[in-house]
């Protein structure tokens, strides 16, 4: 849900206003029921903005409610200094809505008015049409939904713990950028924190967790070697301390190093990376807590986006393998992939059915499970933030995860790594525009179509929106 802001601009002259003020008071109400049947919070100033005055007094009352976004709307003519003024006074994503009427020239009033902001350098979206129209009802709900994910971002606060795995540029940003950027704080904790909150987990909830696992999980595959029972509660263990830091620190979302030191001495982070963004555990549901492996700052901002977006958990993988014969990419990667992805099913129990927890590969002698499972199929909208020369942009592309006959999904994950979970993603853009353009190793997706909000978010950001294929 949005708290929205909407400002009712008018016609500054005192003779046009006795004749329009009953239409834009109504207009006001009819887009403030649209907004409200959508699930969303409206504010409304208590005056039509008339004059110059109102239009600061009434964008500053709005604004001191806080909105994730504030609507303009122009359903007559209005005065374009109107539109500044009030703009000025307004903090956060902007949108100027228009009724199309030939009686009364909203429109024009939105482009006088959109035109100052223009040159005034004043980011904003425009919406308009019959409000009536399912289609421009959606067209106002996308730059509402990206207004609440961007809005959902500032003051927030992520928790790396660890610093730069393995040498990897695009999983490490500058902090300074991030706070300017996104509004986002960065909390730096050791890995060592970890390691020594594990052994404050009660026994008995280790326990619990471990038999939860072993009952509803397709197969627990101990080997007495890399994965065994007391690995396994290790393995939970991980997952208690990072929820006892998530609480400590206050933590809106985070990424784990994990390698080497974790991976080569302690245990892998696979089980805590999945059921912290899952939206349960062994104890019930809860929250999703958005958690990118290999302390992937970007992987981490452009998930959390993503989950702000649809609420969903958020998928993270390598870009692994490409099928040529498909036209198909395997996206496998230890850790992250959540359970929720199996079967997508609000039970967890039917999730874990499709799951498997088989013994570390050789890339993590310190051993553990590794969460294995084959992602449902379905429509997706795949995004990355990468940056550019320092700037940020947004990949992003629609697609599809799929799944096949047992046989070819079988030799299809064992022609990478089958311990690992996998996805197989058909990507609406050209395998050659991927591999030239795209700027990482690791790609997310969250079900369903998000890219006209991502065009929203990227435009209320002042980032640049970069989609491929049809998504461009």
């Amino acid at each position: 849900m949005a708290r929205i802001g909407l400002l009712p601009i008018s016609d500054g002259r005192d003779y046009v206003q006795r004749d329009v003020t009953e239409h834009v008071g109504r207009a006001a109400t009819q887009l403030a029921t649209v907004l409200r049947n959508a699930g969303h919070e409206v504010i409304t100033a208590p005056e039509q903005i008339t004059s110059n005055t109102l239009a600061t007094s009434q964008a500053r009352w709005v604004a001191d409610h806080h909105p994730d976004i504030t609507i303009m709307h122009h359903s007559v003519w209005t005065f374009p200094h109107f539109t500044a003024l009030a703009a000025e006074a307004t903090p956060g994503p902007l949108l100027l809505v228009a009724n199309i009427d030939p009686q009364f020239p909203g429109m024009v009033g939105m482009l006088a008015g959109g035109g100052a902001l223009d040159q005034l350098g004043r980011t904003h979206a425009r919406a308009w049409g019959d409000l009536d129209d399912p289609a421009v009802q959606e067209r106002i709900l996308t730059h509402v939904r990206a207004g609440a994910a961007v809005q959902g971002l500032r003051g927030s606060t992520f928790g790396r713990i660890g610093g730069r795995p393995m040498g990897m540029y695009t999983a490490t940003a500058n902090t300074d950028q991030w706070m300017k950027v996104f509004g986002v704080d960065v909390e730096e904790i050791d890995q060592w924190e970890i390691v020594r909150r594990s052994e404050n987990a009660e026994q008995s909830r280790v326990s619990q967790a471990r038999a939860w696992l072993e009952k509803h999980a397709a197969g627990v595959h101990y080997d007495g070697d890399r994965l065994t029972p007391e690995l396994l509660e290790r393995q939970i263990r991980t997952y208690y301390a990072m929820r006892e830091l998530i609480d400590e620190w206050n933590l809106d979302f985070s990424g784990i190093k994990g390698q080497p030191e974790l991976t080569a001495n302690f245990c892998t982070m696979d089980i805590a990376e999945a059921f912290l963004n899952d939206p349960y555990d062994w104890e019930g549901p809860k929250p999703t807590h958005v958690t990118s492996t290999e302390a992937d700052m970007d992987a981490a901002m452009t998930m959390q986006l993503l989950k702000l977006l649809s609420g969903d958990p958020v998928l993270f993988a390598d870009i692994r393998h490409y099928h040529g014969d498909k036209d198909v990419w395997d996206l496998c990667n230890s850790g992250q992939h959540a359970t929720w992805y199996a079967a997508r099913s609000d039970d967890p129990a039917e999730n874990l059915r499709h799951v498997n927890l088989f013994p570390e590969v050789f890339y993590f002698p310190a051993g553990g499970a590794s969460v294995q499972h084959l992602a449902a199929p379905g429509e997706m909208t795949f995004a990355r933030l990468t940056r550019e020369d320092s700037a940020y942009r947004m990949h992003v592309m629609r697609g599809n995860l799929e799944t096949y006959d047992d046989a070819t999904n079988e030799r299809m994950m064992r022609a990478s790594t089958w311990e690992w979970p996998h996805a197989f993603a058909s990507l609406n853009c050209e395998a050659e525009e991927f591999l030239t353009k795209f700027g990482s190793n690791h790609l997310h997706a969250v079900p369903g179509d998000y890219v006209a909000e991502l065009r929203a978010v990227c435009r209320q950001l002042g980032i640049r929106y970069d989609g491929f294929g049809d998504a461009a």
